[in-house]
């Protein structure tokens, strides 16, 4: 602590003397033996001695620092944690993807007639009216859904004797959990995978509905990963079968 040379006498607030320097000493004994705390700091520079105020924070100011922070912190974290679960696995998404576009391929292959390929006039019918220009029969009309009534059904994706052999077949189709090719040969490493098919008429640009179907395939795996495509397939009756 320095004191300035130019002060001859100093003043301690709260004491009876005005002294020079040497009776500070015996100010801070009197105080003490008057069970009075002596003054704890001289400031510097200046001819008085005086007590520093104290610095820091008070317990008011750092409880509301820390609520400010907290919540800043949650309001981040919560952030995160929501864009981590929406944020599906890349590799996850990806092979969704690759399994919703195969059966997609698989659906969009298949005849779109006016009657089920099993019919003798499926390559030459004109409607879906019974007649010559038509169906032989009304069983063999084509709609939405795999055929159930003999002899064009009860059909199925992997039947031996009548599978599916039209784009309307697959209306309503679904596999899984675990993916199997149109062998019935599962797929290693897609066991906790789903995909369901939707066929449904509708118009595409100056083709109408009755001629374009909307096929929609979702496929559902790990971690509640979606992948959905959408293809058309239109009808190219008379010759569509291949």
């Amino acid at each position: 602590m320095s004191i300035p040379k130019d002060c001859s006498r100093f003043h301690v607030p709260g004491s009876r003397f005005k002294f020079p320097v040497f009776a500070r000493a015996l100010d801070s004994v009197l105080r003490r033996a008057n069970g009075i705390a002596p003054v704890p700091n001289f400031e510097p520079g200046t001819c008085s001695f005086e007590r520093r105020k104290s610095l820091g924070l008070s317990l008011v100011e750092l409880i509301v620092f820390i609520v400010i922070v907290s919540a800043a912190v949650a309001g981040v974290l919560g952030a995160l944690n929501v864009s981590t679960r929406a944020s599906a696995d890349p590799v996850i998404q990806k092979q969704a993807l690759a399994v919703a576009e195969a059966v997609l391929e698989e659906v969009q292959l298949m005849p779109f007639t006016y009657c089920d390929p099993d019919d003798p006039q499926a390559a030459t019918a004109l409607s879906a009216a019974v007649g010559a220009t038509g169906c032989t029969a009304a069983a063999s009309v084509e709609n939405p859904g795999a055929e159930a009534i003999p002899p064009y059904g009860p059909e199925t994706r992997l039947s031996v004797t009548t599978p599916y052999d039209n784009v309307n077949d697959y209306n309503g189709f679904s596999v899984g959990p675990g993916i199997i090719d149109i062998t019935g040969a599962a797929i290693a490493g897609l066991g906790a995978y789903t995909a369901t098919v939707n066929v449904a008429s509708q118009a595409l640009g100056a083709i109408p509905a009755s001629d374009s179907l909307l096929i929609t395939v979702t496929v559902t795996g790990p971690g509640n990963t979606i992948a959905t495509l959408h293809g058309y397939r239109v009808r190219y009756a008379p010759n569509a079968l291949p």
